[in-house]
């Protein structure tokens, strides 16, 4: 396996802009996030992120999206050089996600005069969110605007990348495809464009996985509308470097990921309200959890849904998770009339899970949770309760929660390869010997734990090793480029005890480390105790492989407790699972 590149050093400076041409009369302002650390739950970040905001210029003027409001005095100042923002005549509003929509009301203090462009459910986002009167214009699938010399702005409907009221836009004149979230990463560094793969592929994916995986026929649906533009010679991302040197690559890659996605024959309906309480986030994380097993996720807002495609995905899916919607207020009447229609619709043999999203006036958890009950559904994970600001430890019970459903739902297709012994292939395969380990990482509060025996020493220069982590395992997300962990060797003949503990299923959100004695390492990972040996280790980079990830880390310190033990060697029968 080769290591990716080296990657670039972070700035001391935390927050700058930077501005560039990126086509004839086109212009973009970049606000770079040099050391955020964590995007949401979903992200830990290596490389912090930046935030792309762009300018076009023909007979008329459009501000493509603003920025986060931590850059109001920098993108301001930013945007005063390069324009009068009275001569601005159109500002354009991919979605209403608040790290794209953060300034919008800053520029229209500037200019009151700006027409604002959106999508219909952007329209009144945006309404309730700068409160203050502005000139609106609804746009859809195929709707123009003439900005002039030549700049033919068309528009392309992209709901659930990754809001319901996304839009795309694309210059006929320049080729260029702005997004917003969609094709983008989180990554800073001081180049404009994407010239390095190597170093960008791993926050690529990370950031599709997270993102985009649980709304993968959306994205489908996507693809196949910018399809029938002319050609795209660069796409705008509202996040990390523009693509163009490796746009069709990274196109084809999202097109591939989302085939696979949504050929999964199992389905989970996932439904919440947009931009109440934290939903969006647990949303995410729960997601991202369910994806992880190879279900597929469709999330509807309830705000916006008609009742058929609720009903058409309640009959679609296996399981369902629902947000609390609020009891009052915008999108209230439409989700309770919603919730009537996924009661009607659903069946005895679908599987439920419910969630608070700290709203402040969430309908009541336990009432929805009887009237599901009633009707025969059956209760897959305990109701996640916010009683405050979310934690770690809350993303992580939901992204937990999720994969807990997940396997559940695909308990019947993994006994079913389990028992398949006949293959002499698959006899031979598990002949295969290997060592026995536990694996234990930490990010700040929260940590992790999985046995692991698919281990091998992967490099002598620097000293690496490789690791084979399924996707559903709850550590994966431990696992990215740049994250740390201790891998600890267990003692052959005196493993049982921790091998025991380590093999048994955690409810989700539990501690892992619960009477198990350990200290910390010098990255902040528990080693344990019993352990014959550890070793400190960081992630370098990860090869997909089917239903595993090979995880190659460089070691950086261990240590041997006992010089004269073995390791513990582990022997299957057959090659299909551990």
């Amino acid at each position: 396996m080769v290591a990716s590149a080296p990657r670039p050093a972070r700035s001391r400076v935390r927050l700058t802009t930077e501005t560039s041409d990126i086509a004839p009369e086109t212009t973009t302002i970049r606000s770079l996030d040099w050391d955020r650390d964590r995007f949401d739950i979903e992200f830990s970040l290596e490389n912090g992120t930046t935030y792309n905001s762009f300018l076009i210029r023909g007979e008329k003027t459009a501000l493509v999206d603003t920025s986060h409001a931590k850059f109001r005095e920098l993108y301001i100042d930013a945007l005063n050089e390069l324009i009068d923002p009275q001569e601005i005549d159109y500002l354009i509003i991919s979605h209403t996600e608040p790290d794209h929509s953060g300034l919008v009301r800053d520029v229209l203090e500037l200019n009151p005069e700006i027409t604002v462009i959106g999508a219909k459910v952007a329209i009144q986002f945006l309404e309730n969110l700068v409160h203050q009167p502005f000139k609106s214009k609804i746009v859809k699938s195929g709707d123009r605007l003439d900005l002039g010399n030549g700049h033919e702005l068309e528009f392309v409907s992209a709901p659930n990348l990754h809001w319901p009221d996304t839009i795309f836009t694309y210059d006929h004149k320049t080729q260029t495809l702005f997004t917003c979230d969609a094709f983008g990463m989180h990554f800073c560094d001081d180049h404009t464009y994407d010239e390095d793969l190597d170093i960008l592929e791993a926050e690529f994916r990370q950031y599709y996985d997270c993102l985009m995986a649980p709304n993968a026929r959306s994205v489908l649906g996507a693809i196949k509308r910018i399809k029938e533009l002319p050609e795209i010679t660069t796409i705008a991302t509202g996040h990390g470097p523009l693509l163009r040197y490796n746009l069709e690559e990274l196109v084809g890659r999202y097109q591939d990921w989302s085939q696979t996605q949504a050929k999964a024959t199992t389905t989970v309906g996932l439904f919440y309200v947009s931009g109440h309480g934290y939903g969006d986030r647990l949303t995410q994380a729960i997601s991202t959890g369910i994806t992880k097993t190879g279900v597929a996720v469709e999330v509807l807002d309830l705000r916006i849904a008609e009742p058929q495609d609720v009903r058409e995905l309640v009959e679609l899916c296996s399981a369902i998770v629902l947000g609390m919607p609020p009891q009052s207020g915008e999108g209230a009447e439409n989700a309770a009339a919603a919730i009537g229609t996924i009661l009607a619709a659903a069946n005895s043999k679908q599987n439920f899970g419910l969630f608070e999203v700290g709203g402040g006036n969430d309908e009541a958890v336990y009432p929805i949770r009887n009237r599901f009950r009633e009707v025969g559904l059956v209760e897959k994970f305990e109701p996640i309760k916010i009683e405050a600001e979310p934690t770690e430890a809350i993303y992580q019970l939901c992204e937990e929660s999720g994969t807990d459903l997940g396997q559940w739902l695909t308990r019947d297709r993994t006994v079913k390869q389990m028992k398949a012994i006949d293959n002499e292939l698959d006899k031979a395969l598990g002949r295969i010997s290997g060592g026995l380990y536990i694996i234990t990482a930490k990010k700040g509060d929260i940590s992790s734990a999985m046995l692991a025996s698919w281990v091998a020493q992967a490099s002598s220069e620097p000293l690496g090793v490789s690791i084979a982590v399924a996707k559903d395992r709850a550590i994966e997300s431990f696992l990215h480029v740049g994250d740390r962990f201790v891998l600890n060797a267990l003692e052959e003949g005196k493993y049982q005890t921790l091998m025991k503990h380590f093999l048994k299923r955690f409810a989700p959100g539990a501690d892992r480390f619960a009477d198990v004695t350990t200290y910390p390492a010098t990255n902040g990972s528990p080693i344990l105790a019993d352990a014959l040996a550890y070793m400190e280790c960081e992630v370098v980079s990860r090869m997909e492989c089917s239903d595993h990830w090979i995880v190659y880390s460089t070691v950086t310190a261990g240590r041997v407790a006992k010089a004269d033990s073995l390791t513990a060697v582990h022997h299957r029968k057959v090659g299909n699972h551990y």
